[in-house]
């Protein structure tokens, strides 16, 4: 498979990842009791953007590495994927 091939899939599947793994562990400042002037009372308390990058990391390359070895070892592709539209002949 091509690197750019490679890195477009990986790329896709990391930003889908991503609004997946944002809301994990939230806490408004509402929820906190502790509403800072100048916010919205659902801004977040405390974001932890190092760890929602990392955890978007890991499950992303999880995800691919299972692709990826299904892949090449089982021969599974985007091919595979039974058609959802039915075919009008």
């Amino acid at each position: 498979m091509p690197i750019l091939t490679v890195v477009a899939i990986y790329f896709i599947l990391w930003w889908t990842v991503l609004f997946m793994v944002l809301p994990l562990g939230y806490r408004s400042q509402r929820d906190e009791g502790e509403v800072t002037l100048g916010t919205v009372e659902s801004a977040p308390a405390k974001f932890r953007g190092g760890r929602v990058i990392l955890l978007t990391t890991v499950i992303s390359a999880a995800i691919y590495l299972a692709y990826h070895f299904a892949s090449v070892y089982f021969g599974f592709g985007i091919g595979s994927i039974p058609n959802i539209m039915p075919s009008f002949k």
